[in-house]
């Protein structure tokens, strides 16, 4: 029988030639038709879960370096939640003893599947069974976070240092002048200082506003792949959807080039830093 397709699309090389791996988990938007019958809600009430089109800002940017995209929906199974983020009121093998201090994004609704979506309300037109959200984990959410660990164990071997960004999307946050990016690595915990202050410099000299880890530190992606004690460093980067997308957050808007060579010039700040002495450890 013929392996079943990858749940994700990989640009560039498995074996990456850099030490940098990129990461857009919640740019999904192949929504299967099985999917589509169980939902209580039209496709069009799910967008607000996407990190929208953020992967196209990501492939301009890529350069040389590997980049893993998910193909399905954020809504469908959230690859930025760990595998005990199981909400009771949508998944019907979830064990509320296992969760006896439920996460603020679990409660709220945002757990390993999503319960609801923004104004929308709930989802879902009847609670999973076990056997329906293991299938999500055993198909997608696993071969994701595999195929992820297996790039940056490839390019710690190669040049004794891995980094992985993971890129995300924000809706425009509040105040008079809110961070346009927000570089989250779980307080010092998922990556080495010098490596987010790189990230937050290259930021800067394009011209976009920058916090750390406020609102958003990191998720399971950044907290499983980072261990900067190892010399494997993962950071997650949140843009403002309204940099690079039209008025109505549907398409892509003016702001889409500078942003893509915004990042473009922080992964290369980074490759910058890292490279030299990579390379002479090879």
């Amino acid at each position: 029988m013929p392996a079943p397709p990858l749940p994700f699309d990989l640009h560039g090389p498995a074996d990456p030639v850099t030490p940098l791996v990129l990461s857009v988990p919640h740019a999904g938007r192949a929504y299967p038709e099985e999917m589509q019958d169980l939902l209580r809600v039209p496709v069009a009430a799910l967008l607000p879960l996407e990190d929208r089109l953020v992967d196209q800002v990501a492939l301009a940017a890529r350069g040389p370096h590997t980049l893993f995209v998910a193909k399905l929906p954020r809504a469908w199974i959230d690859l930025n939640r760990s595998e005990q983020e199981r909400d009771p009121q949508v998944d019907a093998g979830a064990d509320p003893m296992a969760q006896p201090r439920a996460s603020a994004r679990l409660r709220s609704g945002l757990g390993l599947i999503p319960r609801r979506a923004s104004s929308a309300g709930d989802i879902w037109k009847r609670r999973l069974h076990a056997d329906e959200v293991t299938a999500r984990i055993m198909g997608h959410h696993r071969p994701y976070h595999a195929a992820v660990a297996a790039a940056l164990a490839s390019a710690h071997a190669r040049f004794g240092v891995a980094i992985l960004l993971d890129i995300h999307s924000m809706p425009s946050l509040p105040g008079v002048t809110p961070a346009q990016v927000v570089l989250g690595d779980r307080h010092g915990r998922s990556a080495a200082r010098r490596l987010v202050d790189t990230l937050e410099a290259a930021a800067q000299d394009a011209g976009l506003r920058i916090a750390r880890n406020q609102p958003y530190a990191g998720g399971h992606v950044v907290t499983t792949h980072g261990a900067p004690a190892r010399n494997v460093h993962a950071v997650q980067i949140e843009f403002d959807r309204g940099l690079y997308l039209d008025p109505t957050l549907t398409e892509v808007g003016p702001g889409f080039p500078r942003l893509a060579a915004a990042l473009a010039h922080m992964i290369a700040a980074v490759a910058a830093d890292v490279l030299p002495q990579a390379l002479a450890a090879e």
